[in-house]
């Protein structure tokens, strides 16, 4: 596979100040995914998208060349992952690239290894749309998640509610946000929500957290103290 490896980091966040380089175990956020990335592929195949010249200069300091920079009209809380990715990919071709799938990196999984970037990435051929990765969900439908109906009352959100243990339901799956490794062709067809050919890459739920408000930080923290 000839990767476009893309990794997104806006430099506005609200939630956590600076979230893609705050600083975590000593490391800034955005490291952790370079690092992956670059056990991956070649450092001329990874583009760092961000409107930040703070955040560029992190992400030099860290082994990666930035070259591109995203426009403004992309960097706004409004600008769609689609758009963003698309800009790369025409940045990319215009540089004389050949790349046959697209990996979309989200600095906001630290936790995520080189090898689940592989996995996903070994399950990838160009009949699907895309492989993304995801976790066991924690809320099942058939089981623990509920609606209310229109008098008011719950009722369980899928299935006849009968199940009485967990072990029983089937498997529901939620995006972890660590790996989409996707069709050029879909993507410039259709957004992602969209695509109807989606392979699921499992990912255990200590390697899933996103970091989104300071709590995930906390406990991205313990679990990487952990495996020291």
């Amino acid at each position: 596979m000839k990767p476009l490896i893309i990794i997104p980091a806006r430099g506005g966040s609200k939630g956590i100040p600076k979230k893609n380089i705050v600083p975590l175990n000593g490391r800034p956020l955005i490291d952790y995914s370079i690092k992956a990335a670059l056990e991956i592929a070649p450092k001329e195949r990874i583009v760092l998208s961000t409107d930040s010249e703070e955040i560029a200069a992190v992400a030099r300091r860290c082994g990666l060349d930035v070259e591109y920079m995203r426009p403004a009209e992309l960097a706004t809380d409004k600008a769609g992952s689609r758009e963003v990715i698309l800009d790369v990919m025409d940045w990319a071709e215009r540089q004389g690239m050949d790349y046959d799938a697209v990996v979309l990196l989200q600095p906001t999984s630290p936790l995520r290894i080189a090898d689940d970037i592989a996995g996903a990435m070994g399950l990838y051929h160009d009949g699907v749309d895309m492989v993304v990765s995801v976790a066991e969900a924690r809320s099942n439908p058939y089981y623990n998640c509920f609606e209310t109906d229109d008098a008011g009352y719950l009722h369980v959100s899928k299935g006849d509610g009968l199940y009485t243990r967990r072990q029983d339901v089937p498997h529901a799956y939620e995006y972890n946000g660590a790996v989409y490794v996707i069709n050029p062709v879909s993507i410039r067809k259709m957004p992602m929500g969209a695509f109807p050919r989606r392979i699921p890459y499992v990912m255990p739920f200590d390697r899933s957290i996103d970091i989104d408000a300071p709590i995930d930080l906390i406990v991205a923290s313990s679990l990487l103290g952990e495996k020291v």
